[in-house]
């Protein structure tokens, strides 16, 4: 944080752009522990999927294409998670940017993909919330690949990558960003 308490510019929001879900979200975290679910990417590992599944060998793995091969098995990855009581579930988004879904060729459907996962969590949620018990999504950005640091990659490339999928994720109805 800098001397005034304002947050860094990359890091920096409009609060009062923020809708009623995110907004009731802020207001939980900052009263209790908010819990969120974990291991996407695993318990879809865990359910034993064909290359088929992902939509064919080449894309066998690539856990965020199951948001349009299998969005059955990804409902019920968040629904599990609902059904024991996380306060929030992530999109099965962690790879869904332009820069890893390149890797499978998918890297024109960055905005499909990221509506449809932001989607599938939100009707999940939408399902388990109440009154006494609301829920929220997390649009879940993950580290990627490749790294600027290393030299894998401008700066700006990554950057365009990251916008072009939260963009796409905050028009799909997640609650918050989580990188």
């Amino acid at each position: 944080m800098t001397d005034d308490h304002q947050l860094p510019p990359v890091l920096a929001f409009d609060a009062l752009a923020l809708d009623e879900r995110g907004a009731a979200y802020l207001d939980a975290a900052a009263h209790r522990v908010v819990i969120f679910d974990g291991a996407m990417g695993t318990t879809l590992q865990l359910a034993e999927l064909s290359a088929e599944d992902f939509g064919g060998p080449e894309l066998e793995g690539c856990n965020e294409a199951l948001v349009l091969t299998r969005p059955d098995e990804v409902a019920a990855v968040h629904k599990a998670f609902l059904d024991v009581g996380v306060d929030v579930v992530e999109t099965d988004a962690f790879g869904a940017f332009g820069v890893v879904l390149a890797e499978y060729a998918l890297q024109d459907r960055v905005t499909e993909i990221n509506l449809a996962a932001a989607r599938i969590a939100r009707q999940a949620v939408d399902r388990a919330s109440t009154a006494d018990h609301p829920r929220w999504v997390a649009g879940n950005l993950g580290p990627g690949t490749k790294f600027p640091t290393l030299g894998q990659i401008p700066y700006e490339a990554l950057r365009d990558s990251y916008q072009e999928q939260a963009a796409a994720l905050l028009a799909g109805g997640v609650d918050i960003l989580i990188i």
